[in-house]
């Protein structure tokens, strides 16, 4: 099975992955949103988004660039992060993220579809002179909800 998530749209800056497993697949997605994006491109990375939430299980991750978010009360101030907050909410994404990597901003995130398959986040510090956090992660192929049958796998964002 291939996994076409929007290829002849608008190019965005994302990459999916589709892990087989003998119990079911997983879908891991990694996005980078550049601050400047336009509406068209904000749109097709939207698209590909409710596209891979389809799947039985989503693991999507990234800089989403949207600072003004707040994820305690689900609202934002510009109007391009209530578009990706209804995008979150449309596809039953949950943001596991809970520390602020930038100026109290959470930039880098971590969302899933299923709740219980993503946990023992932490922020590994920065990479290089860069001014994001490192984003650890397991994800936890034994959550008695989810299809697989045991062991977790780590990624960093």
């Amino acid at each position: 099975m291939e996994l076409h998530l929007g290829m002849d749209e608008e190019p965005t800056k994302s990459l999916w992955v589709r892990i087989k497993g003998r119990a079911g697949d997983i879908i891991v997605g990694v996005c980078y949103r550049p601050p400047d994006q336009g509406d068209q491109a904000d749109e097709a990375l939207y698209r590909q988004i409710g596209a891979a939430s389809c799947s039985q299980v989503l693991v999507l991750m990234g800089d989403f660039n949207h600072p003004d978010i707040c994820w305690r009360d689900n609202a934002a101030e510009r109007k391009q992060s209530r578009k990706f907050l209804e995008c979150v909410d449309d596809n039953f994404l949950l943001q596991v993220t809970e520390e602020p990597m930038r100026r109290d901003a959470m930039l880098d995130l971590v969302l899933t579809n299923k709740e219980g398959l993503v946990g023992d986040v932490k922020l590994k510090g920065s990479l290089g002179c860069r001014d994001h956090e490192m984003v650890e992660f397991k994800i936890l192929r034994a959550a008695s909800s989810l299809p697989w049958t045991s062991g977790e796998q780590t990624l960093a964002s």
